[in-house]
């Protein structure tokens, strides 16, 4: 046995999956560019191969020798069994450098951007799988819980292992702790409109006055709308009622066959045109509030650019959460989404059929695997433990599935070709799409650690837009950060009045505020309202009568 033998294989799959290494084992191009830098290429193997003798030399030896660790925050080899036991501190050292040493490869190339971010994603991919965490046989912990249990917890793992194959997915989340309306999606309200591709709740008022203006807001649809909903404590729906306003919300369709063939046109149409409509019509308002998250954003920008070319003046303002208009950064999704993969898709499902959730739900756990794949999978069927009851990865596997023409229209004229930010590049029901010609006050919040919408992208929109602009950064992630209640007190947010076109002076003449950034934004939306009106005693309108109360059967529709 050599030093790093134990590595070898897995080094060679890694250099074959990253970047395309051919069948026969020809090297993926970036690999070949490096090869020629010989002074370059040499001096990263030397370092791997002295951290790895020294690691083997201490292990013979029977002395510990620490030449890797994990970076922070990842808890996979956070139990005092990897370093107390020499064999296993020695697997997880060697395979710390190994990883390091691919990653290493993968910096020192000649690639261009798009072409290094891929291979970089792609390596991550096989890494973070072949984690000894992962395996049994490798895993201190899997081997010390069957000893100690009598093999119950063997046993439990492969029964975790059996239902989770049964549904299809890895479990995240106890289930059985959840249900869409009975404890989430609760803030009272009623749907008093359908078609068949959307339901539109309008939620009971729970103050004696409210603003004249409605809010209307636009979820993702490649998600259920309860994420604005969770439980109450965390629900941004009661919040903005709480505050005064009248707020309806979209609730998108999940996609059968029969659908199909639906496209971004019509997502326009029977979703966001139709509900500003109804909104508009029975609170008698002159003009409506509109709210975009992630992809619901984006169909709100296309749809205001819309509006504004029709020359229709009725929304007078916009918020944007989480959201890009502009797609020259797209974040992690990018590594997935080429001119092929494109094409393949629209060759497929293109003229008619349904894009999965499922397969999206895939997408997104794999760009966070260590987060949302693989811990799960040690702690279920390795170490037979049931998932924690956690309501935001019960939305997180509660996905929807899309009409094919709508999916490869959105990635081919936002992810693949940009063309939403280009004036006149797109033509949206009839009409040209020029963004620029969005006048109306603007609410931009994006979250600095986003890894679905870059906050440097979803910065862009208040380049793209005029009128009164505000952005807003806060903590955290994609969801995290915008699911962050007053109350908890939790996390901080930047503001600055100035909005330079670069992002980056932007941050740093910024100053941050302690707590969340709900109040902000509630405060700015206030001034949007058109004045105060009693609040209405009940939903809907003569016109557009209760169907059922809130949250309505579209959201209980789950991808089979």
């Amino acid at each position: 046995m050599q030093p790093g033998a134990p590595q070898d294989a897995l080094m060679e799959g890694w250099l074959r999956l990253v970047g395309g290494a051919a069948a026969d084992g020809t090297p993926p191009a970036w690999l070949g560019e490096l090869q020629r830098n010989v002074a370059k290429l040499g001096a990263i193997q030397a370092r791997y191969f002295e951290q790895q003798g020294k690691l083997w030399t201490a292990l013979l030896a029977g002395r510990r020798e620490s030449v890797a660790s994990a970076p922070s925050g990842d808890r996979r080899f956070s139990s005092a069994q990897w370093r107390e036991n020499a064999y296993f501190d020695y697997l997880r050292q060697s395979y710390l450098l190994a990883a390091q040493f691919i990653e290493e490869l993968i910096e020192s190339s000649d690639m261009e951007g798009g072409a290094k971010a891929r291979a970089r994603f792609q390596a991550r991919q096989w890494i973070d799988a072949m984690s000894p965490a992962n395996f049994a046989a490798t895993n201190p912990e899997f081997l010390r819980q069957a000893l100690d249990s009598g093999g119950d917890s063997v046993a439990r793992g492969l029964a975790n292992l059996l239902g989770d194959m049964r549904k299809g997915r890895i479990s995240q989340t106890d289930e059985s702790a959840f249900e869409v309306g009975r404890n989430l999606a609760i803030t009272p309200g009623e749907v008093i409109f359908e078609n068949e591709l959307i339901q539109l709740i309008q939620y009971a008022a729970a103050t004696p006055q409210v603003a004249a203006r409605p809010l209307v807001m636009v979820p993702p649809c490649i998600n259920k709308f309860y994420i604005l909903d969770l439980q109450p404590e965390s629900s941004l729906v009661a919040h903005a009622v709480a505050s005064g306003q009248t707020v309806f919300m979209v609730s998108w369709r999940n996609i059968g066959p029969e659908l199909g063939t639906l496209t971004w046109d019509d997502y326009l149409e029977k979703g966001v045109f139709a509900a500003l409509r109804v909104a508009r019509e029975v609170t008698q308002a002159d003009k409506v509030n509109a709210l975009g998250f992630c992809v619901g954003g984006t169909l709100l920008g296309a749809a205001l650019a819309v509006l504004a070319a029709k020359g229709e003046d009725t929304v007078a303002s916009a918020t944007f959460l989480t959201a890009m208009l502009d797609f020259t950064e797209p974040g992690a999704l990018g590594v997935y989404i080429d001119g092929a993969s494109v094409a393949a898709r629209e060759a497929a499902i293109g003229r008619g059929g349904v894009m999965s959730g499922r397969e999206l739900d895939h997408v997104f756990s794999s760009l966070r695997a260590n987060d949302l794949i693989w811990p799960y999978v040690v702690n279920s069927y390795l170490l037979g433990q049931r998932p924690p009851a956690f309501d935001l990865l019960h939305w997180n596997s509660d996905g929807a599935d899309l009409p094919g023409p709508m999916f490869c229209y959105y990635l081919r004229k936002t992810y693949l070709e940009n063309q939403l930010r280009e004036p006149g590049a797109l033509v949206n029901c009839g009409e040209p799409v020029d963004l620029r010609k969005i006048t109306l006050p603007t609410f931009v919040y994006s979250s600095r650690e986003d890894h679905i919408v870059p906050w440097r992208s979803a910065y862009r929109t208040v380049n793209l837009v005029r009128g009164e602009r505000t952005f807003v950064l806060g903590a955290s992630g994609h969801i995290a950060g915008v699911i962050n209640p007053p109350a908890k007190k939790r996390r901080s947010y930047w503001t600055a009045e100035a909005l330079p076109e670069d992002p980056d002076a932007w941050l740093a003449q910024a100053r941050e505020e302690r707590g969340s950034w709900w109040p902000r934004w509630i405060e700015w939306l206030g001034r949007q309202g058109g004045g105060q009106k009693p609040a209405p005693a009940s939903c809907g309108s003569v016109r557009y009568k209760a169907i059922e109360p809130a949250p309505g059967r579209y959201v209980k529709e789950r991808i089979q």
